[in-house]
């Protein structure tokens, strides 16, 4: 009998959720294929089987939180069998549907979701599909209708004249409220929502802005985009710029890259900065590792790479973890302002937003300028007020003048 276990699930994560098993108790597995669904608070990982075999035991249910190195299931190495169907029931999807190329969580998926492979468009290579495509087929079926209770028919009113004073009849307590659904916390939105309690709890948590004249950025992007796109096969964002100008001011304000670890600073070495995307099951945080020795082609480059892996849920735990400082962009979706959260245990977190045309004071005239707002939020615990504004404006500075960022002055 051979174990399957939690595996290591990446720096500073001890524990998971079991969110769902993909093979049930007598189903056979092949080598590599995916058994079970683990969440963390950061990413979903699957586990594989080290080889083939049937499953014999569950010993964790879905929704418990388990430990690295737990047992969780036991398995039959070399076994095999043929699942009988039940009686009066065909459980082949359909011809079409076993010749359609696919991986095997994909047909995992397939029979748990109900959905026939041959519908479904194939996102890999040569069109084979994978889990996420049966999961967006899912998704995109038209949700079943169902029918409302029927509601009891109430006693005529008497024939007598309404009283206009009268309010209307109130329902019965208890019944039921209208227009609304109630659904079950994921593990994974539970578990966020658990580290973010603990990050307002545990550090004093403060916000400073500032403002920045996004001209010269704008006008930088659109003299060289075209030539940077030819030249590096990415285009020249935004994010880039600021990337390169937190790690300017990092460096110039140390404590904003540190963390505070029992009685002890530690003061980071390294700029591993996280850049909050959208990603297939919601906010994630990727981190570009050692951004201080990317070029801005560098930068951009890994950041669509991470917001691509991102969307598909397939980011690692690697590719989430080591952050020193993150970026995140309420802007992309029109946010104005806002005071963005710390992500913990790190002290500082730096928030853009929209650009609007706004009027300003430039030497002494009224000029329209495209300007953002920028915030930080910092852990005031190590952080002083100072240091904060200090860093917000070496950001502006930064963007204001970018050739600062070429020259590292």
């Amino acid at each position: 009998m051979a174990a399957i276990k939690v595996p290591a699930l990446g720096e500073s994560i001890s524990e998971a959720i079991v969110s769902r098993w993909l093979k049930q108790v007598g189903e056979s597995v092949a080598t590599d294929e995916p058994i079970v669904e683990l969440e963390t608070d950061k990413v979903s990982v699957e586990v594989p089987a080290p080889e083939a075999g049937v499953l014999k035991t569950h010993l964790a249910q879905e929704g418990d939180t388990v430990n690295v190195g737990d047992v969780i299931a036991e398995f039959d190495a070399g076994a095999s069998t043929a699942a009988p169907a039940p009686s009066g029931a065909d459980e082949t999807p359909s011809v079409a549907g076993d010749l359609v190329a696919s991986t095997p969580s994909a047909r995992a998926e397939a029979r748990r979701s109900d959905v026939d492979l041959a519908l479904v468009q194939g996102s890999g290579s040569h069109g084979r599909v994978g889990k996420d495509d049966v999961q967006r087929h899912a998704a995109s079926r038209p949700a079943p209708t169902i029918a409302a209770p029927a509601t009891p028919s109430r006693p005529a009113p008497p024939s007598s004249a309404p009283n206009p004073r009268s309010s209307p009849p109130r329902p019965p307590v208890g019944e039921a409220r209208e227009h609304e659904d109630i659904v079950r916390m994921t593990p994974l939105r539970k578990r966020i929502a658990e580290r973010l309690v603990a990050a307002q709890q545990q550090a004093a948590i403060l916000t400073t802005f500032n403002e920045a004249d996004m001209s010269a950025v704008m006008a930088l992007r659109s003299k060289y985009k075209e030539a940077f796109t030819q030249r590096h096969g990415v285009k020249l964002g935004f994010m880039s710029f600021f990337v390169k100008a937190a790690i300017e001011a990092l460096r110039a304000f140390p404590t904003v890259n540190a963390e505070i670890r029992g009685d002890e600073i530690v003061y980071k070495r390294h700029y591993h900065v996280g850049v909050a995307v959208g990603g297939g099951k919601g906010l994630v945080v990727p981190v570009l590792r050692h951004a201080d020795q990317l070029s801005f082609a560098g930068v951009e480059s890994e950041i669509v790479r991470l917001a691509t892996l991102a969307r598909d849920n397939k980011l690692t735990i690697d590719d989430l973890s080591g952050g020193t400082f993150t970026i995140s962009n309420g802007g992309v979706y029109g946010s104005m302002l806002s005071t963005p959260i710390l992500n913990p245990p790190q002290t500082g977190i730096l928030g853009l937003h929209n650009i609007n045309q706004r009027p300003m004071a430039v030497d002494g005239n009224v000029e329209i300028r495209p300007m953002m707002y920028l915030a930080l939020s910092y852990d005031h615990r190590l952080v002083d007020g100072r240091e904060a504004v200090g860093f917000l404006v070496r950001i502006k500075e930064a963007i204001e003048d970018p050739q600062r960022l070429m020259l590292e002055v």
